[in-house]
């Protein structure tokens, strides 16, 4: 799950400001953390409050992503989502939007298999982002997350999402150039996972998913949760992501890595 929150610490100063190369500092003083970072906890403590019986895991979800969410106003809410936030009655909304995906990331990691991966992704996900694109976004990245945790190899974890979820039929170099901001499930999760797929590490992954532009705190959130699970983190990146987190944002993410 750090992984996720790393890849959005470091992609947040490019979101709006695109580097099309590998070459830049990971972490500046104009870094932050994102609403991406503030939902992937809120759904790590969703898991965990379930105490391993996920039935209300839906309920769970919504409870805990207003509670933690509504205190960061400033965060990054896209339109529909800041709705639902802070709405009296909270109600999904058919999104496809990459939110979908950049907060799932614990689903993967505490998953006990792929079939209850891809259960807690959905129970996650659709109490907001209730369209199919919006749930398979989600699934592909946990799934991903999942599969480099349990020891798949690249080439395994590639197979499964193009036979499960998206043709990867590009590279990043060829996509650099041109690729552009785009909010969706569809444009986001696939060129996140190649990011992954092309790295030599994690940093490395890091650097692929703000290479190549676009939407780029959510695109390195999601390559992130994957690159953990498949390197790990190492400690110097571990520590400078930490000192971007607030006390009670640090606290949910040693929480959770502290049951794992």
């Amino acid at each position: 799950m750090l992984g996720a929150i790393i890849g959005d610490i470091v992609g947040s100063r490019f979101e709006w400001n695109n580097h099309r190369s590998k070459d830049f500092e990971l972490f500046t003083s104009k870094c932050e953390p994102t609403d991406d970072s503030i939902m992937t906890l809120a759904i790590a403590k969703a898991l965990m409050s379930c105490s391993g019986d996920y039935r209300n895991l839906g309920e769970k979800a919504v409870y805990w992503m207003r509670r933690i969410g509504q205190p960061y106003p400033y965060c990054g809410y896209g339109g529909r989502f800041r709705e639902w936030m802070y709405s009296a009655n909270p109600q999904p909304y058919n999104s496809f939007g990459n939110g979908a995906a950049m907060r799932v990331s614990a689903c993967g990691f505490i998953a006990k298999s792929l079939d209850e991966a891809k259960s807690l992704s959905r129970a996650v996900t659709e109490v907001t982002h209730n369209h199919p694109e919006g749930i398979k976004g989600a699934e592909a990245t946990t799934a991903a997350i999942y599969l480099a945790r349990t020891g798949r190899t690249i080439d395994e974890i590639r197979g499964t999402v193009q036979e499960t979820y998206y043709p990867l039929d590009f590279t990043l170099d060829s996509i650099r150039d041109t690729y552009r901001f785009n909010e969706t499930c569809q444009e986001t999760v696939p060129q996140a996972i190649e990011a992954f797929l092309e790295s030599t590490g994690f940093e490395d992954a890091i650097r692929n998913a703000i290479s190549i532009g676009g939407d780029s705190d959510t695109l390195a959130a999601i390559t992130g949760g994957i690159a953990e699970a498949y390197y790990g983190v190492p400690d110097d990146i571990r520590q400078s992501a930490e000192g971007f987190l607030d006390p009670e944002l640090l606290a949910i993410l040693r929480e959770f890595e502290d049951g794992m």
